[in-house]
């Protein structure tokens, strides 16, 4: 291996970029969206449904609302929580900014807590710090696919009187004190993009044991019209009626028919997650630069990423630097996130910024996601431990 870095003229370990995930879709899963298109149904039929009773057993939940992304779940959620104009919802600083921004679709508004420094998971004692008289719900993010500590945050919500909405996009399959992650709050949302556990390509759902929440996030899926085509076709009838302003979020036959195929894979899937991280964590105790992050010890994580932190005490380069240069190296790594309150619409619109969540912002800093996903081969592997000897060693102090 040349020590040479290949952003200096080195010769890189990979020719070619190794991404930071990717989805894995094998024959049996086109033949499952073949079978759809030779149907009757392409949308709103007879998959959707099965899809939503198979994937609510899956996640222990009593039932399961299908809609077109991660994003349009977070948003049915908070519309079937009644989330509106005068209320504040607390969310973590370190997430993706569509949990946050659910909350505005909806006329409220988010109020950022910060994260614990070693999980980067929210906590309930500074989302405990942020709730006012305008408080309605509580929006916990399982980042990187570690659950929260939802015993804690289930307690907060109930003396405070609160929703606790669980944004498990990052963790289909994990589980908590024994418990599958969509049984664990009072709404959980998922995601199925590509580089998520299953893939429809887009998609997503939300799971509840609330029948009449199921009933809402089922209207607001369909435009806030009480029934569907396939519902009308069944009793022979023209009516329906619109009682609310939804939108169109429903996810197709082929997509639900593509997530059901997938969703049979999931425990090899999460198989394969799991042992690129124990290789990654086994690799990184003798790499003093980098850390992973903590994971709790009454939690089954899922591994959407593997994210580390980077000493920079112990490195002569920034976080940017290290990013630079592992990416000429051929490795694909990503950062998951700039804290949502440091955006410049939410530094417009809410007046946050630097200072308002310490833990996550520096955080931020320091992070990098390694490569994860289930395709990725003991030689894929092999090389992400291989640049980040060689960086970190170049850049060591």
């Amino acid at each position: 291996m040349s020590r040479r870095l290949a952003i200096d003229g080195g010769r890189p370990i990979r020719k070619t970029l190794l991404p930071y995930g990717r989805h894995w879709i094998a024959e049996d899963d086109i033949a499952a969206v073949a079978s759809v298109l030779r149907s009757d149904w392409l949308t709103t039929g007879p998959a959707v449904a099965e899809f939503e009773r198979v994937f609510a057993t899956a996640t222990g939940a009593a039932s399961a609302v299908a809609v077109s992304s991660g994003t349009a779940a977070l948003h049915a959620a908070m519309f079937a929580l009644g989330v509106g104009e005068g209320d504040e919802v607390i969310v973590p600083a370190m997430t993706f900014a569509a949990t946050a921004n659910c909350v505005l679709y909806q006329g409220a508004t988010p109020v950022f807590a910060d994260v614990d420094d070693g999980t980067l998971l929210l906590g309930a004692v500074d989302a405990e710090r942020r709730v006012t008289k305008r408080t309605k719900a509580l929006v916990a993010v399982d980042y990187a696919g570690q659950p929260c500590d939802y015993d804690a945050l289930a307690d907060l919500a109930k003396r405070k009187q609160l929703a606790l909405v669980a944004d498990a996009c990052h963790a289909l399959g994990a589980m908590y004190r024994g418990r599958r992650v969509g049984s664990l709050a009072q709404l959980s949302t998922f995601s199925f993009h590509p580089v998520k556990h299953i893939a429809a390509g887009e998609g997503g759902a939300v799971t509840t044991a609330e029948e009449p929440l199921a009933r809402r996030l089922r209207l607001f899926r369909n435009h806030g019209i009480t029934t569907d085509s396939r519902e009308r076709e069944q009793t022979g009838s023209w009516q329906y009626e619109m009682v609310e302003l939804g939108y169109n979020y429903r996810l197709t036959d082929l997509q639900c028919a593509l997530a059901q195929s997938q969703l049979k894979k999931l425990p090899a899937f999460l198989a394969s997650r799991r042992e690129i991280a124990r290789r990654y964590t086994a690799a990184l105790a003798d790499i003093p630069a980098v850390a992973p992050l903590v994971v709790r010890t009454d939690a089954q994580h899922a591994y959407h990423l593997f994210v580390v932190r980077l000493r920079l005490d112990q490195l002569r380069a920034t976080r940017a630097q290290v990013f630079a240069a592992l990416r000429a190296e051929g490795i694909g790594v990503n950062v998951h996130y700039v804290p949502v309150h440091l955006h410049p619409f939410y530094r417009k619109r809410l007046g946050t910024g630097p200072g308002l969540c310490p833990v996550a912002e520096a955080a931020y800093e320091e992070i990098l996601s390694l490569p994860m996903f289930p395709a990725m081969s003991d030689a894929d592997v092999d090389d992400v431990i291989a640049a980040l000897v060689k960086v970190t060693g170049a850049y060591s102090r």
